[in-house]
């Protein structure tokens, strides 16, 4: 018996689609390769049958490769992430076996990345790796964080605890972050909805009003702001394929270049110290830090080992920086408050309390405490923003379209000014 060649499209360990050929008896064979080289099958076809002398190419093969890469699942979400962790912590909390438990997440999962990924950590059990392991072949699901946190699960016989504790982690972690968004929105709908009219304007607006100008003025200037708006539409108009093709290599340039480590400190470092959205920037990062160190501490991970993960956790470079010198203090002997203290980075009181802490052995629960506090004070901060943005950001709207309008009517209150001086 011949066998037969299958063409083959499948995810692997990162969630990257490829695509190969693969020599097999039948279908569920071709699929169990690929499962054996961890790869998880979304489409197989009948490439070339040998036993009956022919070929199957499917002509539209590269479109539906095109759109399925186009639409399909690039990156799970966190939300996903936080109710397969609530959910397992429950399922292992109610006694339930681990392995049964995967099996159980896996078919509540829609077909996509994250089932693919739990079905390899399915197989990857069940040939003998722990769950900690079995995880770690997929670093763009499951974090350096959460790997770490299954590890000391499995080492202290607590996983169900871990779960637990993780789920709160990434609960008020999603939490944070909404607040954090929700903070940015209006100023970024606002920005929106202006640069749209403004741009409306530029287009349909004033090309009509530039001929009524050119009719009645017979030739004199137009005034300065007027001419201004005027050329700002005429650039618009003659030239917006180039200022759409400008636009979409800027995109991945810019993309390209916040990936610069200088950059990306630069950047980094103005926001933490800006005005107004600063103190956002600060709190959000001291929260994210204490949070961190604080359940990793409580689940057993050792504290330089603990650092390292809330460093490479921080989402701030001034934050990562300051981690790094507290880690190197650490090392050398120092406490934590006092290497916290050495750093700069952090408020008076958060050394305090972290003082506090060590002094009463309880420097995991004071570390969340903090955690606690800064995310109430982050709610503070959100809403006098928010309340001082509406005002800043309706001006800027008035400014932005009435200074068009105004550009509009200057010479036409020249023309009735000229008028009234012939009278």
């Amino acid at each position: 018996m011949q066998p037969i060649l299958y063409s083959c499209w499948a995810l692997n360990s990162s969630g990257v689609e490829v695509h190969i050929s693969i020599n097999a008896f039948s279908e569920e064979e071709a699929i169990d390769g690929l499962r054996k080289q961890d790869l998880f099958p979304k489409k197989i076809e009948v490439l070339q049958d040998s036993r009956f002398g022919i070929e199957h190419k499917k002509k539209s093969s590269k479109r539906d490769i095109f759109f399925f890469g186009l639409f399909k699942q690039r990156k799970v979400p966190d939300k996903e992430i936080m109710i397969f962790t609530r959910q397992m912590a429950t399922l292992l909390d109610a006694g339930l076996p681990l392995l049964r438990g995967i099996e159980m997440m896996e078919s509540q999962q829609p077909e996509g990345l994250f089932k693919s990924v739990l079905i390899q950590i399915r197989n990857a059990i069940q040939s003998g790796e722990s769950l900690s392991e079995a995880m770690e072949h997929h670093p763009k699901v499951f974090n350096h964080l959460y790997v770490q946190m299954m590890k000391a699960g499995e080492l202290g016989g607590v996983l169900d605890v871990i779960l637990n504790r993780m789920a709160e982690f990434t609960e008020k972690a999603q939490k944070l972050n909404g607040k954090i968004k929700s903070a940015m929105m209006y100023p970024c709908i606002v920005l929106f909805i202006t640069l749209s009219i403004v741009i409306g304007l530029l287009i349909f607006i004033v090309p009509k009003f530039e001929k009524i100008f050119a009719d009645m003025l017979g030739g004199r200037p137009l005034p300065f702001l007027t001419q201004m708006v005027v050329d700002g539409s005429n650039m618009l108009k003659n030239h917006v394929i180039l200022i759409l093709i400008l636009i979409a290599v800027a995109q991945p340039l810019i993309a390209t270049l916040l990936k610069n480590p200088a950059v990306r400190t630069f950047l980094d470092r103005f926001l933490y110290w800006m005005p107004m959205f600063g103190s956002l920037v600060r709190m959000s990062s001291i929260a994210r830090f204490c949070r961190t160190l604080g359940t990793l501490m409580l689940s057993g991970v050792p504290i330089l080992q603990a650092l390292n993960n809330a460093r490479e956790t921080a989402g701030n470079q001034v934050i990562a920086d300051a981690i790094a010198l507290i880690y190197t203090n650490v090392k050398g002997g120092e406490s934590i408050r006092d290497a916290m203290a050495a750093s700069g980075a952090y408020p008076i009181m958060v050394v305090g309390m972290v003082q506090v802490g060590e002094e009463t052995g309880s420097l995991p629960r004071m570390l969340l405490k903090v955690a606690d506090l800064f995310d109430e004070e982050v709610d503070t901060v959100v809403a006098g923003l928010t309340s001082l943005m509406e005002p800043i950001m309706i001006v800027f709207l008035a400014l932005m379209i009435g200074t068009v309008v105004v550009a509009l009517f200057l010479p036409l209150i020249g023309i009735v000014s000229g008028m009234q001086d012939m009278h």
